[in-house]
């Protein structure tokens, strides 16, 4: 009896399991925007469809109030099994309440060894020490370097400032003990993709005047995001759709770290969140007469400025902190920065961060490596180890990166 009772609800729960696929397929799958210098449409397709589908159920379990989205998508995405790395020790450690993940070649060493300080994205609500597990595994491997992951804590529970001062936290602690793990104090670099990449940004402006720590070597900066104030550059026009950072999610979790109402999102997106002043004095570093007009040709108009919302400024002003923009600090600040390996993806929401930053670094007199990925777009990297979603994208970024180390 028991077992009939159940069978209308397996039915209904099948049936709505079905319907939620259906509709990510018909609302993602199919318009989803891949430009055709991407190679392997489908696949882009499919790994977008699969990330949208955990997002859709977290939301959905989110609203029945069982667990966050960002607590379901991260568990999820970790159940993936590690793959094994004999030639290294891998360890998990807790720097004061933060947990870190140790990577070390097993193999002796005659001379110290780089240390690589490395923050993930996320946008600090996808991510983990597990989905960045492989590219470690390979940075501390191709470049027999130390290597620390950091886990700052994350959405839902922990916003802005919290994941600064975490990264800030261990940072300080590793470069206070690096002769414990045969690193070189002059050869200390921080590294990180999207959020990870402002992170590590913010960490390098941050210990500018720190004459008691080991100076960071060079900062590594993988399609960062480096800035909150505006959503009207070029990139943000024409890569609105394209996987696997469309502009809806990115204003899911800007609103969600920065704890700012989402109905602010149209303000936002007219420039109105922000006094002229504000745009006038930024416009130098900001301004899209700083990116090559070969950055301008695709699908651009630029937007006018629309007057002032003074209710949005209040809530909003928080971007202008540059614990939150790093692309904003003082030129006093940029100039006195290490040099920069920087890169950039063609087919990214936050492409002209990374331009916009590269300039501003160049005028300042900061030296920079920069490589585009014609063909890349936000998150390839993550793709470096995942079999049939894997991008060749993936690999050209590693290699950059591990023989930019290895130039220092």
């Amino acid at each position: 009896m028991a077992v009939l009772l159940l069978l209308p609800v397996l039915a209904t729960a099948c049936v709505f399991s079905v319907g939620v696929g259906l509709w990510v397929v018909c609302s993602h799958f199919l318009t989803a925007d891949i430009p055709a210098a991407i190679g392997h449409p489908v696949k882009l397709r499919v790994f977008h469809c699969l990330l949208q589908l955990l997002v859709t159920w977290g939301m959905i379990f989110e609203k029945l109030r069982l667990c966050s989205m960002p607590q379901f998508v991260r568990f999820v995405h970790d159940l993936m099994p590690l793959k094994k790395y004999p030639d290294l020790e891998i360890k998990d450690l807790q720097f004061g309440t933060i947990p870190v993940r140790l990577y070390q070649p097993k193999a002796s060493s005659n001379a110290l060894r780089p240390g690589i300080l490395f923050y993930h994205g996320g946008g600090a609500v996808l991510g983990s020490l597990r989905t960045y597990h492989d590219i470690c595994c390979h940075l501390s491997k191709e470049t027999d370097s130390v290597v620390l992951a950091v886990e700052y804590r994350r959405l839902p529970k922990h916003s802005f400032p919290v994941p600064v001062k975490d990264c800030m936290a261990v940072t300080v602690l590793f470069l206070k003990s690096l002769n414990m793990y045969g690193v070189d104090p002059a050869r200390v670099v921080v590294c990180g993709d999207s959020i990870g990449g402002g992170l590590a940004t913010i960490i390098c402006q941050n210990l500018v005047d720190n004459s008691d720590l080991p100076k960071i070597r060079a900062q590594i900066l993988i399609y960062a995001a480096l800035q909150a104030l505006d959503f009207r550059t070029p990139s943000y026009a024409q890569n609105k759709n394209v996987p696997l950072l469309s502009l809806n999610f990115a204003f899911y979790c800007w609103f969600a770290y920065l704890d700012i109402s989402p109905s602010w999102k149209s303000t936002v997106l007219k420039g109105a969140h922000l006094p002229v002043e504000v745009w006038e004095k930024y416009r130098k570093w900001l301004g899209a007469e700083n990116l090559q007009e070969r950055f301008k040709k695709r699908d651009y108009l630029q937007i006018p400025l629309e007057p002032l919302n003074e209710a949005a400024y209040l809530e909003t002003n928080l971007v202008l902190d540059v614990q939150n923009s790093p692309l904003i600090a003082d030129d006093e600040v940029v100039s006195r920065l290490p040099e920069a390996c920087i890169v950039s993806c063609e087919y990214d929401l936050l492409r002209d961060h990374s331009l916009l930053y590269k300039k501003r670094l160049e005028d300042l007199g900061v030296p920079v490596t920069w490589h585009h990925m014609e063909d890349g777009f936000h998150g390839v990297l993550n793709t470096l180890d995942m079999g049939f979603l894997y991008f060749p994208c993936s690999t050209r970024i590693l290699n950059a990166v591990v023989h930019f180390i290895e130039g220092l």
